[in-house]
């Protein structure tokens, strides 16, 4: 029988379309300036090109992950004025705070998490965020949610991905226990930004 571990480490792999095989032989991706230097007359790919943030003050290929995931933050329009919720994902007391004290959703309501991050070099490719949500050990949500592909800002300033919408639920049965939640963030080739744990109630109010 296989472990919790061996379980959860199943389900935070992404999924790929038939035919694509993590790991397999990599074909050689271009870099930001060969992507700049592509068609260059071609209005349409330049605009696809600045979508990704590449253009010709693009920045150079560095050391170190391409990409930083800043944060994990929640929204909804039904939060009281001037609350937030946000981890900050670089602040390690920070993201053990908020596996340690869940956080209050109220139930019954819509909501939006999202994620902040910025891309250091390069191109990166499929970006995609996965969670399992697990309450007393059993599985009960499991999200895969694309991202997307981006280049590097000029200025350096980072992205922002909002996820769709969901609904809370409710009910008394819906609001005993606590949430556990292990997230991951990863790309296309499988490289593994994010690993982190968090956990949530749900409640009567925020």
């Amino acid at each position: 029988m296989s472990s919790h571990q061996d379980d959860d480490a199943a389900d935070l792999q992404p999924t790929f379309a038939e035919g694509f095989k993590l790991g397999a032989k990599k074909v050689s991706k271009p870099t930001v300036d060969e992507y700049a230097e592509l068609d260059k007359d071609d209005e349409a790919l330049n605009r696809w090109k600045a979508s990704l943030g590449i253009g010709a003050s693009a920045a150079a290929a560095g050391s170190g992950p391409k990409v930083t995931i800043l944060s994990l933050f929640l929204t909804s329009p039904t939060l009281p004025p001037g609350k937030t919720i946000e981890m900050k994902l670089a602040d390690p007391k920070a993201v053990e705070a908020f596996k340690k004290n869940p956080v209050s959703i109220k139930e019954d309501v819509e909501y939006n998490v999202g994620i902040r991050f910025q891309v250091n070099y390069d191109v990166i490719s499929g970006l995609r965020y996965i969670h399992v949500v697990k309450r007393s050990g059993i599985k009960v949500d499991k999200l895969e949610q694309m991202i997307g592909s981006y280049g590097p800002k000029p200025d350096g300033t980072p992205y922002e991905s909002n996820f769709p919408t969901e609904e809370s639920p409710s009910g008394m049965l819906a609001r005993s226990g606590t949430y556990n939640v292990k997230s991951r963030i990863v790309d296309d080739d499988g490289t593994v930004y994010a690993d982190f744990e968090w956990a949530f109630k749900l409640t009567k109010e925020w």
